[in-house]
């Protein structure tokens, strides 16, 4: 344990990550305040409150953090940092939320870092206790990202009430590593960094479940609009997201799409500029 504890300290920058591993977007990064500077990859930290998420950053970042706020907004962020293997990881600690369907101010926050931030990792915190609540933003978050772990804590809690959690039918089920973990303890920290390496550096690809049982008419529509998201977007990781929410009214993807941070999504795509591709969407859709 002392050994995988000691790799969590952040060291002196090596020099820069293989630029083909990251997916984050650090000029997106930016614009949310994250300075990437030194670092290899971006893990962002999500989960219902009260599921030990703070536990959980403490352990990875012991007291090399740091508070302040998203810019423009009156949410505080919580950033810290570890190493482990050849690689510095940044942890950002994003609000606790029940869901990410931006209904509130700190469900707006997460839901943009994850979609446009685009971290390497996206670590989802649930309480063995009450699993079943908290798959909802499991789910959600499995919606915009295929790069998560999700670290299921409080397993000793669950054990004294008699409950058992199978975490590898769960991962197969999720698609995603399940680390089971009693954060307070520090059970399950160094597996938790193994996954979390392994997803970033892309050992393990990550092959989420995602919900595909709305009405004939529903699905329809969606297949259209990703269809026509996808031609006027190539490579956006979440059309059928971005598809799902637009169908939906919501404001903030509608914004994306008119202010161009949808292109910014569109990696490998050089050539296409984001007043391109919001020229076409418009005329698309005049």
């Amino acid at each position: 344990m002392s050994e995988t504890i000691e790799q969590t300290i952040p060291l002196q920058s090596h020099g820069h990550a293989c630029e083909t591993c990251p997916i984050h977007r650090p000029g997106n990064l930016i614009r949310l305040g994250i300075d990437m500077t030194n670092w290899d990859f971006v893990v962002a930290l999500a989960g219902n409150p009260n599921t030990g998420k703070s536990t959980i950053f403490n352990a990875l970042t012991g007291l090399r953090q740091h508070t302040g706020n998203w810019p423009g907004k009156t949410v505080s962020r919580a950033e810290g940092g570890f190493s482990y293997g050849d690689h510095r990881y940044k942890l950002v600690d994003l609000p606790g939320t029940y869901s990410l369907l931006s209904t509130t101010l700190d469900e707006e926050v997460a839901r943009n870092f994850i979609l446009f931030g685009q971290p390497d990792v996206t670590i989802i915190v649930a309480d063995a206790t009450r699993l079943e609540r908290n798959l909802n933003l499991v789910l959600q978050v499995l919606e915009i990202t295929d790069h998560a772990v999700l670290a299921l804590n409080l397993i000793d809690e669950a054990k004294r009430h008699g409950l058992k959690v199978d975490e590898r039918s769960l991962a197969r089920d999720l698609g995603i590593p399940v680390v089971p973990m009693a954060a307070r303890q520090r059970q399950g920290v160094p597996d938790l960094l193994q996954a979390v390496s392994e997803v970033a550096t892309g050992q393990t690809v990550c092959r989420p479940h995602r919900i595909k049982s709305e009405p004939p008419a529903l699905k329809q529509a969606v297949a259209d609009l990703v269809a026509e998201l996808t031609m006027l977007y190539p490579n956006l990781p979440n059309a059928r997201w971005v598809a799902m929410r637009l169908l939906d009214g919501d404001q903030r993807i509608i914004e994306a799409i008119e202010q161009g941070e949808l292109g910014d999504l569109t990696r490998d795509d050089p050539g296409v500029t984001n007043g391109t591709l919001h020229a076409q969407w418009e005329a698309t859709h005049a």
